[in-house]
């Protein structure tokens, strides 16, 4: 018996309805009918009155350390909007609910100090002895294996081979490295407004790890010429002054951001590939950029 996915979809967007109703704080403001934030990528995100609704994806990690990433997120209000409680199951998928917050207008001026001042806050908390590793690196590795067969592809995996040998799955990260409490998966959308200024949302990859990987997204993105330099400026400005530990005091950031910058460039490149041949397009001007990105990379080789 074939299921219709648009059939499953509607049936997890009524208990996600459902559920934010039973929240207790669905009405607490001015009614607003149930709408959909997010649906991509296995995720399916229902606002209802005040509250976020959240299906996790079905293949990630929800036994104790998502409990503890939960713990983690309601134990620090003034930077993480973390789940009002426990999650609960919903046909097999974890759910969670959390207070609603504005998302980042992309018609505005993007709020890259705000961002730069939560995670500098965040990677200054002392970092609780229990706190769960946040594992992403992985992610590139698997997202390259994903890779069909063509140009492009081609250019994203000579850019991987330069990785050095761990991030490409064949060894352990090197000891030593500075870990502290992290996001995992910092871009403008992980941030939302609530009434006394700018959170940080989603904590699937809340834990303990580099803060290099936290600036990784837009240091790729700036790489590559997708992000403003000016933008870049402001961001990166706003971490140290605000006491960031993630890039050396007065050095050469890139000594700390080389590796993971040039991951998330692969990362990001993979995926712009993935899904052109997914939609049966080709690439649009800011993911060709990021496969000219990856071309340099190889080009350069192996710095790390």
């Amino acid at each position: 018996m074939l299921v219709h996915t648009e059939t499953v979809q509607s049936g997890l967007f009524a208990r996600l309805v459902e559920i934010g109703r039973d929240s207790g704080r669905a009405e607490s403001g001015t009614p607003v009918d149930p709408v959909t934030l997010y649906d991509r990528h296995g995720v399916l995100v229902v606002r209802v009155g005040d509250v976020a609704v959240k299906a996790h994806q079905a293949d990630r990690e929800h036994g104790v350390p998502f409990l503890e990433r939960v713990r983690l997120a309601r134990g620090l209000p003034e930077i993480l909007v973390g789940p009002l409680g426990p999650p609960v199951d919903v046909d097999g998928r974890v759910v969670t609910v959390s207070p609603y917050g504005e998302p980042v207008d992309p018609g505005q001026d993007p709020p890259w100090e705000d961002g730069a001042r939560l995670l500098a806050a965040l990677h200054s908390m002392p970092l609780p002895e229990d706190a769960p590793s946040w594992g992403r690196p992985a992610r590139v590795a698997r997202r390259v294996s994903e890779l069909g067969h063509g140009p492009a592809a081609d250019v994203v995996r000579q850019a991987f081979a330069t990785l050095p040998a761990w991030m490409r799955g064949e060894g352990v990260e090197p000891p030593g490295t500075f870990e502290c409490l992290i996001h995992g998966d910092w871009h403008l959308g992980q941030m939302v407004r609530v009434r006394d200024g700018w959170r940080l949302i989603d904590i699937e990859d809340l834990g303990r790890g580099d803060p290099a990987w936290d600036l990784a997204r837009p240091a790729a993105l700036y790489s590559a010429g997708v992000l403003h330099p000016d933008d870049w400026v402001r961001f990166l400005g706003a971490y140290t002054e605000a006491g960031g530990p993630a890039v050396p005091s007065g050095g050469d950031p890139w000594t700390a951001l080389d590796v993971p910058a040039r991951s998330l460039a692969i990362q990001i490149g993979a995926t712009c590939v993935i899904s052109a041949e997914r939609e049966n397009r080709s690439l649009d001007g800011p993911e060709q950029a990021m496969i000219d990105a990856c071309a340099r990379i190889s080009t350069a080789g192996d710095a790390a």
